[in-house]
């Protein structure tokens, strides 16, 4: 899952991104309402977590400009602000949740799940296809042999794979939700990551495969 994170508090900022990417989220992170309109307007987010009170552009202006051309993707609201007015503002302008600092990280994580799953109601906590499951909850892969721990990058691939069902999805699909916006990494890395996978889904004895098919993509068999 892809996270754009708009806070204009550069230590806050990056322990939350750090917290947010040991749970296997890819996160964006910008530091000004204008940049976050920026990134929103070259790319898709599965969720945003958006500051009130930022440079340049609010938060509230953000959201509101949001909501002009995209009524779907769920927002996360963080503010110092207790205010029940300002509140009940960012829910009117669009946002679906409110979380006043100071917070937990584990109040935030539990958030940031509730957000997404409102979105994909017909996900569960455990994805599975043919013989191989995914549990979300804590990243494990399992078949008829055994389980094995999946890690970062391997954990996201995977569970792109398995919500897509069987459809393809390209390298270039990979490196934009996984990686993120601003990456500088080369698109090389998608097949290294695979390869990885690869050998994980064997070691739990499962009969699926990840097949590549010529400029479509990859997909699970």
């Amino acid at each position: 899952m892809r996270l754009l994170l708009a806070e204009d508090e550069k230590s806050l900022s990056k322990a939350l991104k750090t917290i947010l990417e040991h749970h296997n989220y890819t996160v964006d992170a910008v530091y000004d309402g204008q940049e976050a309109l920026d990134y929103l307007a070259n790319g898709e987010y599965d969720g945003i977590i958006l500051d009130i009170m930022m440079p340049k552009v609010d938060g509230f202006t953000v959201l509101k400009e949001l909501r002009k051309y995209d009524h779907k993707t769920p927002v996360l609201v963080l503010t110092a602000k207790t205010q029940v007015e300002d509140r009940v503002k960012g829910l009117d302008l669009g946002a679906d949740d409110y979380l006043g600092k100071p917070f937990s990280s584990s109040e935030l994580l539990a958030r940031v799940r509730a957000m997404l799953r409102r979105y994909e109601p017909q996900v569960d906590d455990i994805l599975t296809f043919k013989d191989l499951t995914l549990n979300r909850l804590t990243y494990e892969i399992s078949s008829s042999i055994g389980s094995r721990r999946l890690v970062g990058k391997e954990y996201q691939l995977l569970e792109l794979l398995m919500l897509k069902n069987g459809q393809p999805i390209s390298a270039e699909q990979f490196m934009e939700k996984i990686w993120g916006f601003d990456t500088e990494t080369e698109i090389n890395v998608v097949w290294t990551f695979l390869s990885y996978l690869r050998k994980k889904i064997a070691a739990v004895g499962s009969n699926v495969t990840i097949k590549a098919a010529r400029t479509v993509g990859y997909y699970l068999e």
